[in-house]
């Protein structure tokens, strides 16, 4: 990630902006700064700053006030310098309109798609090709390894009955743990959503919003809540009549929890924006805050107290186990005198164990990383702890091509056809070219389609032509209407030829011309400052 590099950069570029500012005469005073510190809410008790406090969220930190209010100054300085410079930032009427026709440029398109899946049955198969094809692959063909195991298991669930739970322990477990029984206030809501992205425009997001609006009347006036997000929300909760279920405090978006928060069984939001999107909300129902008492949770405590203390007995059985067979020298002569504890099964994969417990995945991991007469440590699986040692192994061969020929010819279909496919469209294309006109050069068995007028500012408007096909059209021209070679998606290959770039009638409000002056101005400010960084660090001695 060259983590390195980017410290650094962010160190020297700290400092040019502290440097310039004092050459600038830009200066943060003692006062400023501590100003800001009285502020900050993690120095604060009642909302007032707390001086102990301060010094002790310091303390904890590693630092001293003299150190912090240093940093902090320079902090502000470089703040200040970064405004002061952004300040010179303009964005004229002339740009709004060309940042506006850029985005509603649309094209029209002619478009064919070689797939590779209708290609399959015209790859021509023969024994020479499929043997040297194989050749190069065949380790892909590997069967799986196999191990044959004995093995120890020691159960949880058998040493259960030893564990005894008093009343004592449990009350002092409870009281220990009661922050763990504490359940929040519970709130269920459902919603209707209106789905908007960064890569919306203006336009189409005053739309969706309009459109909430006119539901949000329609919610009011007393229309059925669940049946307006059955008829119009974009979530996946739509189906469900937009429930939402409950949920607490803090598992939503800011803007969505405050919006709950502030709600009645029955109220009905305002319309919330969120990243997501237009949400109207409705609150259903509140759960009150509770903690649940030490009757309700007994017999759960004393299960997770005798399940605990039962491990540790069988973790003793298990250990015991594995000083014995160091003891007796090897699994074998422990066998002897502890025929029916070892277990044993024949080979198998690890694709395809026996059952439990050697299926258990901690069990099947520690088996296969031992090589053949190793012995295992104590293995901890999901229902109890295992001493696992390789009786024997067995080393994959690749198979004869005779015994996997149809899987093998299925996937040597594949990828010919791939190649084949491609290599049609390249033609497809150059015929394209040198008749001018994709309809002319396409075959009766290769279908042209035409898109309708597909948007910049909303690709979506495409239908099914791929949005990685409509981002290199929109960079075609009507003198060069074809693209320099298909474009590939899987194992489909597109051919286009561009047939139409015009604007589409589409007006801005002073509403909309001011949100796009606003996003044009904050990337102006950044390119600018940006430029300023270089162009100081260009002279600096670093």
């Amino acid at each position: 990630l060259g983590l390195n590099r980017q410290v650094l950069n962010q160190l020297i570029q700290a400092e040019i902006l502290r440097q310039g500012g004092r050459e600038m005469g830009i200066m943060v005073s003692k006062l400023t700064t501590q100003d800001e510190i009285k502020d900050m809410s993690v120095f604060q008790t009642n909302g007032q700053f707390d001086l102990n406090l301060y010094k002790a969220v310091l303390e904890q930190n590693r630092m001293n006030p003299t150190s912090f209010e240093t940093g902090l100054q320079n902090d502000l300085l470089a703040r200040l310098v970064s405004e002061a410079i952004q300040g010179f930032a303009e964005v004229p009427d002339s740009l709004i309109a060309s940042r506006h026709d850029y985005s509603r440029e649309q094209i029209r398109l002619v478009y064919s798609a070689v797939k590779s899946e209708d290609l399959r049955d015209a790859v021509e198969v023969n024994d020479k090709d499929l043997a040297a094809w194989y050749e190069q692959r065949k380790n892909d063909y590997l069967p799986p390894p196999m191990s044959k195991l004995q093995y120890l298991f020691f159960k949880y669930d058998e040493d259960l009955d030893q564990v005894t739970v008093s009343e004592e322990a449990l009350k002092a477990r409870y009281e220990a743990e009661r922050d763990k029984y504490f359940q929040p206030e519970q709130r269920r809501a459902r919603h209707i959503l209106l789905r908007v992205t960064e890569q919306d425009d203006v336009q189409t997001r005053a739309d969706k919003k309009k459109k909430a609006e006119e539901i949000l009347a329609e919610a009011r006036a007393g229309k059925d809540f669940a049946e307006l997000a059955r008829q119009h929300s974009e979530d996946s909760s739509a189906e469900n009549g937009g429930d939402l279920g409950f949920f607490s405090k803090g598992a939503m978006v800011e803007s969505f929890d405050s919006a709950v928060s502030q709600l009645k069984p029955g109220e009905i939001s305002p319309v919330v924006e969120t990243v997501f999107g237009y949400h109207i909300i409705k609150l259903e129902e509140i759960r009150e805050a509770t903690t649940r008492s030490f009757e309700q949770v007994k017999e759960e405590l004393a299960d997770q107290i005798r399940r605990q203390d039962g491990k540790g007995l069988t973790f003793k059985r298990a250990s015991q186990a594995y000083e014995d067979i160091f003891r007796a020298g090897s699994l074998a002569r422990y066998q002897e005198s502890h025929q029916e504890a070892v277990k044993e099964t024949d080979f198998f994969s690890r694709n395809e164990p026996p059952a439990e417990p050697v299926s258990d995945p901690q069990f099947l991991q520690a088996a296969f990383s031992l090589k053949k007469g190793e012995l295992s440590s104590i293995i901890e699986t999901g229902k109890g702890y295992a001493i696992v040692f390789v009786s024997d192994t067995q080393v994959p061969a690749a198979p004869e091509l005779s015994e996997v020929r149809q899987q093998v010819e299925a996937a040597f279909r594949v990828e010919k056809s791939v190649e084949l496919a491609k290599a049609r469209a390249e033609t497809l294309l150059k015929e394209a070219r040198d008749k001018k006109s994709l309809r002319e050069a396409a075959p009766k068995e290769i279908a042209v389609q035409e898109s309708g007028a597909i948007l910049r500012s909303n690709p979506a408007s495409s239908g099914e032509v791929p949005a990685q096909v409509v981002q290199q059209a929109f960079g075609l021209t009507m003198k060069e209407p074809l693209p320099a070679e298909p474009v590939a998606i899987g194992d489909t290959f597109y051919v286009f030829q561009l047939l139409e770039k015009s604007l589409a009638e589409k007006s801005l409000d002073d509403k909309e011309k001011d949100q796009l002056r606003q996003q044009l101005l904050a990337a102006a400010e950044n390119d600018l400052l940006a430029d300023w960084l270089t162009w100081r660090q260009s002279r600096a001695e670093i």
